[in-house]
């Protein structure tokens, strides 16, 4: 029986598309996952249509094969149990995630001056950005969970 927190096939393969994508543009098309997937699965011959695809996101289609997993995952980059292993779904959208905020470029230039510091003054960086963002209205709970500073 499939725990109901777990999300869905359909969750995950949306939560890909909204989120991993080249930083000059928006989701990739149904027809460029199709094709790119074609293009990789050269020896295979098997490819995967875009309305798989497309069925496959909003739920319409529930059950793909071992063959549609690992070549969604290939395509997206990222492990094919994020598809199938709720704790390596949860890793991979925290990476995800991480990647995303990167490609704000006011957090990379702040990420990029980071490098080199020691820990304490990388504790101290930490302390005044969850200050600046209770300021500010926003949320501390929402990005990375497991910096441990204190290693």
């Amino acid at each position: 029986m499939e725990d109901d927190r777990s999300p869905t096939f359909a969750q995950l393969l949306d939560h890909l598309f909204r989120e991993v994508h080249p930083p000059s543009r928006g989701p990739y098309t149904y027809a460029e996952v199709a094709e790119g997937i074609r293009k990789a699965a050269t020896g295979e011959g098997r490819g995967v249509t875009a309305s798989a695809i497309q069925q496959l996101r909003t739920g319409a289609k529930r059950n793909p094969t071992r063959h549609t997993i690992k070549a969604l995952a290939d395509f997206f980059g990222v492990p094919a149990g994020y598809f199938v292993d709720s704790e390596a779904a949860e890793r991979t959208k925290a990476e995800i995630g991480l990647l995303a905020a990167m490609r704000d470029q006011d957090v990379r230039k702040v990420a990029l001056r980071a490098n080199g510091l020691s820990v304490d003054s990388l504790k101290m960086l930490s302390t005044v950005i969850e200050q600046a963002r209770r300021l500010e209205g926003l949320t501390t709970d929402d990005g990375p969970q497991d910096l441990n500073l204190d290693d």
